[in-house]
């Protein structure tokens, strides 16, 4: 399955309408989308862009119903009143309220998750490490890949609010073990790149993010993947 990755968004809309535009084209079968969407460098009370950049989410979500999510910490922060760099007192209820909209707005089936599956993909914001794993999954479901996803996803504030969860985690920082590193690929965000990078077995996609003056980091493209050859490559408009 060929999948369209949108990364960390932070109040950029016109993210979604170029991937909306690349899903017209029938590039990918279905998206995946990293999240983060609130908060950017001095955005703090531009409300109506808060509230401009849920819109755009909602409606993608509504157009393309497959296309999965997966919790950033800027989001939680939101949900879970944690204080995080770029919060917004002012925007607090309209990214509560949008957020609560995009959870009806996708199918009941397909909810917003911390970890989502396709293949022997893995796909979070921060990543899944081994030691959280051991941590927070019984012993005996360690080598079943859903059954593992399945518990990390019924894991709430006290256990994901670290560094070592998949809403926060830094791999790229990290020599630390990621989960089955030989059998399964990861797709992560949450940590901004020059370009989309693979590691080991963890592709690294955050290339929308920008300096505080505005000035971009990475190469504003798209991650196209293949789930199953695991063959990759940044795409744009």
């Amino acid at each position: 399955m060929k999948v369209l990755v949108i990364p960390d968004v932070h109040l950029k809309p016109f993210m979604f309408q170029q991937a909306a535009a690349l899903m017209r084209q029938n590039i990918a079968e279905r998206a995946v989308c990293l999240m983060d969407i609130p908060d950017d460098w001095e955005k703090q009370y531009d409300v109506g862009l808060y509230e401009e950049t849920y819109d755009e989410a909602i409606q993608f979500a509504k157009i393309f119903p497959r296309t999965m999510w997966c919790y950033g910490n800027h989001d939680l922060s939101y949900l879970w009143h944690q204080l995080e760099s770029g919060y917004s007192s002012m925007a607090s209820y309209t990214v509560q309220r949008k957020l609560l909209d995009l959870r009806a707005a996708v199918p009941e089936d397909n909810p917003i998750k911390y970890v989502q599956r396709i293949d022997n993909v893995l796909f979070s914001h921060g990543g899944v490490l081994n030691y959280f794993v051991e941590e927070y999954v019984p012993k005996e479901k360690y080598d079943d890949v859903d059954a593992v996803v399945e518990e990390i996803n019924k894991l709430g504030r006290l256990e994901m609010w670290n560094d070592i969860s998949p809403i926060w985690l830094r791999p790229q920082n990290s020599k630390m073990k990621m989960y089955k590193p030989s059998k399964l690929l990861q797709v992560v965000g949450h940590t901004p790149m020059n370009e989309i990078t693979k590691e080991g077995n963890v592709i690294s996609c955050d290339v929308f993010s920008t300096y505080r003056d505005g000035r971009p980091i990475g190469t504003e493209e798209f991650l196209l993947l293949d789930t199953q050859t695991w063959e990759y490559w940044g795409i744009k408009l």
